[in-house]
């Protein structure tokens, strides 16, 4: 293996020998590093107008002027930014992305994914693949849930997981474990992410035929109002927390769904709402282990009694088989570390739904995040009082 081939420009990674390959993935932790203060230094709000100077934005950021250059420069070359003459740098495709003013920007998702929650477990990621525990509770002395005294009840929830985040402000910016503002970090991080893939889950599936829908841990009703927004005759409940939901009337009506929404606060591991033909659960089940996935399952199916034309809506990812390429099974080792929960195959979606009385009535996409719709099963049948 020469050093020309070791240092040589990014060539097609299938082109290079093995070990060369191995190398260039080390750089992951340099690459993610880079683009968090990219990202913490608001430098593609700055490039929005014009090119400028590494001077200027050095100036304008109080940074080290050759600091920064030898930073933006390590970042034009993975195509972050574009360096030109002059030491002079400027937006592309990619810049555009961490602005803060741009309604689909992912700033905020890219700085709580450097942010000393995320980043702390993975240093820790031998100690999970030893024990079996989540390195955040071994990092930071206490599970990721564990607001409110609710870890002693089984009854935490997170609230607005992938929503808006609010309900794990008291465990993600606990004290003693967090940086200060770390919380509503993840508040924005997660309403990004929610921004993100409703789109995804509303072109994907038609939610015309049913009359009254609730967003379980639905957070402030972003993905609801987006919901009832396509289907004006259907009304909605809102459930979560009592601190998420407080400000979610504001939300609503904003969205022009107020008058159709019930915001009822509470946790999906009490008894649900008795009164509506479609359930909805978007991205909280992947934050639990399989037996508190149960659980919540098991209080929506309670929830739809002999109903057999209702549905429960899990809105989540499904992982792809083995060996192609899936986001979701990156975000499956976040999961693990952070909350102990998972990301599923599609027959592990089946067989967690079988264990708490529902069928899939629907054949989702793998590798993706789907619709996976299932039926109530009786009662019956499965051997279960309700």
């Amino acid at each position: 293996m020469s050093v020309d081939t070791v240092t040589g420009g990014p060539p097609d990674a299938r082109s290079l020998p093995a070990p060369v390959r191995l190398i260039l993935l080390t750089n992951g932790r340099r690459i993610s590093e880079v683009l968090h203060v990219v990202a913490e230094l608001r430098i593609a709000d700055l490039l929005a107008d014009h090119p400028r100077t590494v001077a200027e934005l050095a100036g304008l950021t109080d940074s080290h002027e050759e600091s920064l250059y030898r930073v933006l420069r390590c970042a034009a070359a993975f195509g972050l930014v574009t360096e030109e003459e002059d030491r002079r740098f400027a937006e592309n495709e990619l810049t555009v992305g961490l602005r803060s003013d741009i309604p689909f920007g992912v700033r905020d998702l890219v700085l709580y994914n450097g942010s000393e929650s995320v980043r702390r477990p993975y240093g820790e990621i031998l100690h999970t693949v030893r024990t079996g525990r989540p390195a955040f509770e071994h990092v930071f002395g206490r599970p990721f849930f564990a607001g409110d005294g609710a870890a002693d009840t089984g009854t935490t929830d997170t609230g607005a997981t992938q929503d808006t985040g609010a309900a794990q402000d008291d465990v993600a910016a606990g004290e003693g474990t967090e940086p200060v503002g770390t919380g509503a970090l993840f508040d924005r991080a997660m309403t990004q992410m929610s921004r993100s893939t409703t789109h995804l889950f509303t072109s994907q599936y038609d939610f015309t035929r049913f009359s009254r829908i609730a967003d379980i841990g639905g957070g402030q009703g972003f993905f609801l109002s987006a919901v009832l927004n396509a289907v004006p005759g259907a009304t909605g409940v809102l459930l979560d927390r009592p601190h998420v939901v407080k400000d979610a009337a504001h939300h609503l009506a904003e969205a022009g769904v107020g008058e159709r929404v019930s915001i009822v606060p509470g946790s999906f591991f009490h008894p649900l709402p008795a009164d509506c033909d479609a359930y909805l659960l978007k991205q909280v089940l992947h934050d639990w282990d399989d037996e508190h996935a149960v659980r919540i399952l098991r209080g929506v199916r309670d929830a739809l009694g002999d109903r057999a034309e209702g549905r429960l809506l899990v809105l989540d990812h499904v992982v792809a088989g083995p060996n192609e390429w899936d986001q979701g099974k990156f975000l499956d080792v976040d999961m693990m570390l952070r909350f102990g929960g998972r990301e599923r195959t599609l027959r592990e979606w089946q067989d967690l739904l079988t264990a708490a009385d529902f069928a899939l009535a629907n054949r989702p996409a793998t590798g993706r995040w789907a619709v996976l719709e299932a039926r109530p099963l009786p009662r019956a049948r499965s051997g279960r009082a309700a």
